[in-house]
């Protein structure tokens, strides 16, 4: 059994995971350490677990298609005064096979036994499908 935990958020105001390494390269020209990170209002409360090998799972559109793993967790000082954490993330955008997923608010917390697999290497250089058809073939099994 695996000793670690995984997060599963919602990319919102990206459609495809070519939008969120755009979104992250721009942001990462400055930020102090050049990491690309999610600030979120809750603490894991799981954190030692997250933090041994955990992931941040993306999804978009209603499928889990990626994931970052998190290297660690940072207070973040808001301009409202208020803390919150930000999950520093690893920059390598590691793209996985569609999970469907239902919408959400924040965060959840992803067994490693029920994360997605990772594609192969070779796969994100294919033409991605429409997410529409890649809903469908993982409703099926086929993905």
């Amino acid at each position: 059994m695996a000793s670690y935990i995984n997060l599963v958020k919602l990319c919102v105001g990206a459609e495809r995971v070519e939008d969120l390494e755009i979104w992250q390269a721009q942001r990462r020209a400055s930020l102090p350490d050049g990491l690309p990170r999610h600030v979120t209002r809750m603490w894991p409360r799981r954190e030692a677990e997250l933090l041994n090998g955990g992931s941040l799972y993306w999804v978009f559109k209603g499928m889990i298609l990626a994931r970052q793993r998190v290297l660690r967790l940072d207070e973040a000082m808001e301009d409202d005064g208020i803390s919150r954490c930000a999950i520093v993330l690893d920059p390598a955008v590691c793209r996985t096979s569609p999970a469907p997923r239902r919408p959400f608010q924040g965060w959840r917390y992803l067994s490693a036994e029920d994360a997605p697999r990772d594609l192969p290497d070779a796969r994100p250089k294919d033409d991605s499908l429409p997410p529409g058809l890649e809903l469908a073939l993982a409703e099926i099994g086929v993905r």
